[in-house]
């Protein structure tokens, strides 16, 4: 579910064109949610502690699970095994959900509608009103203790591989050369034109990445534990246990579905979108598309993203305006400068 353990790059990340700006008048927003990737401790901290809509939302998270959340990242930052442990994912998504706040508060922005691909579906619900944040607190912890007891008996060498800047035949080609072997993969991601997730066993990991890049093509990352496969058919199982205990209501702000682009209104909907997240792919264009369907001009990504907001996919259809902490923490160190100069 979320986007893990990532290793050194092993290319450059795809660049991205000029963004486009959109008429102040005419202009519907989308808040978008980015998915879980590494994130640290000292890019978020400071606002973590001092913004008024964190604290606000870090007491609530504390109290749900019993513990101090902020005290626990920080501590664990530096651990790349507990990277997406339960209170990680917490503080992402607090993160984000109080960047939205703080957009909100401080920006003007009034979103049409919201979206969240992969991790940050949670994010995505909870903003449109479909979930308290503290449910979507508990739910994410005893999600992630569903996930850490499935990997620990089910597809224990299996993770997801990020490729870029490979044509889509190319891709199907070393893929069917997998097939002839008899090796278990699964498409758990399409971002973009040539850019992929790909679910493999870890074993044979290597010799896909240089497959890919006898085809043309880029390796970036290793995601652990794997995300998005519909092999994970169990796992979807086990969540829908959990799920079962929570009330989901209809959203009151439409959300976009990741799996197929399909504009969510009820909480039918919401809830299948949840569990499809474990064994459905992500699919960003289809959110692009049905956001453009619906005359949305610019997107906030609210939250640590170096992936959504920056693929062409996204910065050629809209205006694109990175919400992330040192933005928020900007405009209190002006204030304060123009304080001083007025005396």
């Amino acid at each position: 579910m979320t986007e893990q353990q990532a290793t050194e790059p092993q290319a450059t990340e795809p660049q991205a064109t000029e963004p486009r700006t959109s008429d102040p008048e005419t202009s519907r927003t989308a808040m978008v949610f980015p998915g879980m990737g590494p994130f640290r401790f000292t890019d978020v901290g400071e606002f973590l502690l001092t913004n008024p809509h964190a604290r606000r939302r870090l007491a609530i998270a504390d109290e749900v699970v019993g513990y101090s959340v902020f005290d626990r990242y920080r501590q664990s930052d530096a651990d790349e095994e507990g990277q997406y442990t339960a209170h990680t994912q917490i503080a992402f998504l607090t993160v984000c959900l109080s960047l939205a706040d703080w957009a909100e508060e401080t920006l003007g922005e009034r979103p049409e509608l919201c979206a969240g691909p992969s991790f940050g579906q949670r994010a995505a619900v909870t903003y449109a009103g479909s979930l308290p944040f503290e449910e979507t607190v508990r739910l994410t912890a005893e999600l992630a203790r569903c996930e850490e007891e499935y990997f620990r008996q089910e597809h224990r060498d299996a993770v997801t591989h990020c490729v870029i800047h490979t044509p889509e035949e190319r891709l199907q080609e070393a893929l069917a050369e997998l097939d002839a072997e008899g090796e278990w993969h699964d498409v758990s991601g399409y971002i973009d034109q040539g850019f992929y997730l790909v679910s493999l066993r870890e074993p044979v990991l290597d010799r896909f990445k240089k497959r890919i890049g006898e085809l043309g093509g880029y390796n970036m990352y290793t995601m652990w534990p794997p995300v998005h496969a519909p092999a994970f058919g169990a796992l979807r199982r086990k969540a829908e246990e959990v799920l079962g205990t929570f009330e989901v209501a209809d959203p009151k702000l439409p959300v976009v579905a990741d799996q197929n682009g399909e504009l969510l209104t009820g909480a039918d909907g919401v809830r299948t979108m949840l569990l499809d997240t474990f064994d459905h792919p992500i699919r960003w264009p289809d959110m692009v598309e049905t956001m453009r369907e619906q005359g949305i001009t610019k997107v906030c990504i609210a939250g640590p993203d170096n992936l959504f907001g920056r693929v062409n996919r996204t910065v050629d259809n809209f205006e694109v305006v990175a919400i992330d902490a040192r933005k928020a923490m900007r405009p209190r160190v002006r204030q304060r400068s123009a304080r001083r100069a007025r005396r």
